[in-house]
């Protein structure tokens, strides 16, 4: 049997809903902290001050001593940094896999787009609401030697439907370098602007504006914890898309999987970062045993071994569940960032699930389809959020305004209540706009 308590010598934990302790170290485990790296707020927001303070002198004095690049002070450009030149070093293979990705990306966002509506109601009064897109929107980018277009697409492409206007591209270049990959995605999903800058300075620019680059009404996009801490700060003056934290995978399986698939997906997510986290629930106690022998043999492969198996067993959890139907419900407990349903009848137990940020049915739907090119967006609510966030799609680029008129016989039909509220609240200038207009007179 799968022991209630993790033993020393067992890694990840191993939990059991057999077992008299169960409750408690479920909760326990949802409760342990994960990809804490201390509090940076105190350096973030000395940094936001910085270069509202002294512009783009700050911003400048920052990257050269953070990425090692000289900017221009007025143009904040670099000639080492050419976006269509390195566009162009891009491999063609993994061009056409951009452009596929691209065009179902957009395919799937253009599908979300929401109808503006009218309709008169039983007092004649004409309501409604329509959406306007966002005006600006700043994207960052994880920049250097790491190849993230994915995070480009998804992140520019549902911005660009929507129909922004303008979409500035903040990544940093360390020493001059900016992965090919990133610059022929950017251009690709039609990135307005680029600035080779990173970290809290580049946020406080995007927020607040430094020299040529004008303020975004809107941040998106993945960055470290400073980047992360930036965005939270700067909230209100600018919209944001989420705090992101940790990636997470949740597999729900049945008996009549291959333990080498499920193994793989699990650690598709333990690869991210040490602080990422993989669960397996399953009814098959000889499944369990397998894939835990799997996920073993395969982190000896893994070129990312050494980041997979400090997240594996860190935080990865195996869990013995008496019915798939319970997986569900502890599944909803979790509200994982991605959840595979990969049993034979995966339909039948979608209709338990509430609270998950992308969900993949089957066998041969694996998160790794989702993260590039399904076309769903794989920016997600993590560390429990699906309870309460989706996951960024078009709307997040979207705002919706209410529209309402009332003619006489409206006006006349709504003002009574509407004035015994005002007058309750002791707001007399609102009383008395709705007074004026009738032919009873303000009290």
């Amino acid at each position: 049997m799968i022991g209630a308590r993790r033993k020393a010598d067992t890694l990840p934990r191993r939990l059991d809903t057999r077992s008299a302790t169960f409750d408690a170290e479920f909760a326990d485990f949802l409760a342990t902290p994960r990809g804490e790296t201390g509090d940076v707020s105190a350096d973030v927001r000395a940094i936001i001050a910085d270069v509202r303070r002294r512009g783009t002198t700050a911003l400048v004095e920052l990257t050269e001593r953070f990425d090692g690049l000289a900017l221009d002070p007025e143009t904040l450009e670099v000639d080492l940094i050419d976006l269509d030149a390195l566009a162009a070093q891009c491999p063609q293979e993994l061009c056409e896999a951009v452009d596929f990705a691209h065009d179902r990306i957009a395919s799937y966002h253009a599908a979300q787009r929401p109808e503006d509506h009218r309709f008169i109601d039983h007092e004649g009064v004409e309501l409604g609401w329509r959406w306007t897109p966002i005006g600006a929107v700043g994207v960052y980018v994880p920049g250097g030697r790491a190849s993230y277009p994915s995070s480009v697409l998804m992140n520019v492409v549902p911005a660009r439907i929507a129909g922004v206007e303008r979409i500035a591209m903040v990544a940093p270049a360390p020493g001059g370098v900016l992965n090919p990959a990133v610059a022929y995605a950017a251009r690709k999903a039609g990135v307005t602007e680029y600035w080779p800058v990173g970290g809290a300075q580049a946020v406080a620019a995007l927020a607040y504006g430094c020299g040529p680059i004008r303020p975004v009404d809107k941040i998106v996009g993945p960055g470290n914890a400073w980047v992360a801490e930036a965005k939270r700060q700067v909230f209100g003056m600018v919209g944001i898309d989420t705090i992101a934290g940790p990636s997470e995978i949740l597999v729900i399986a049945d008996g009549e999987n291959d333990p080498a698939w499920m193994a793989a997906d699990l650690l598709s997510q333990s690869e991210h970062d040490p602080a990422s986290q993989s669960i397996l629930i399953t009814t098959d106690e000889s499944l369990a045993d397998r894939v835990a022998e799997a996920v073993e043999s395969q982190l000896s492969g893994l070129e990312t071994e050494r980041v997979a198996r400090d997240a594996w067993e860190r935080n990865g959890a195996i869990i013995l569940a008496e019915s798939l139907e319970q997986a569900c419900a502890l599944s909803d407990l979790v509200a994982p960032e991605h959840l595979e349903l990969a049993v034979a009848d995966p339909d039948a137990l979608l209709a338990h699930i509430r609270h998950a940020g992308a969900i993949f049915l089957g066998r041969m739907t694996p998160e790794a389809l989702g993260d590039y090119v399904t076309g769903s967006n794989h920016v997600l609510p993590t560390s429990r959020a699906a309870r309460f966030a989706s996951g960024l799609g078009l709307l997040d680029f979207l705002k919706r305004s209410s529209i309402q008129r009332a003619g006489a016989e409206g006006f006349a039909a709504l003002s009574g209540p509407a004035l015994t509220l005002a007058e309750a609240e002791g707001l007399p200038a609102h009383a008395l706009s709705l007074a004026v207009r009738s032919n009873r007179g303000g009290k």
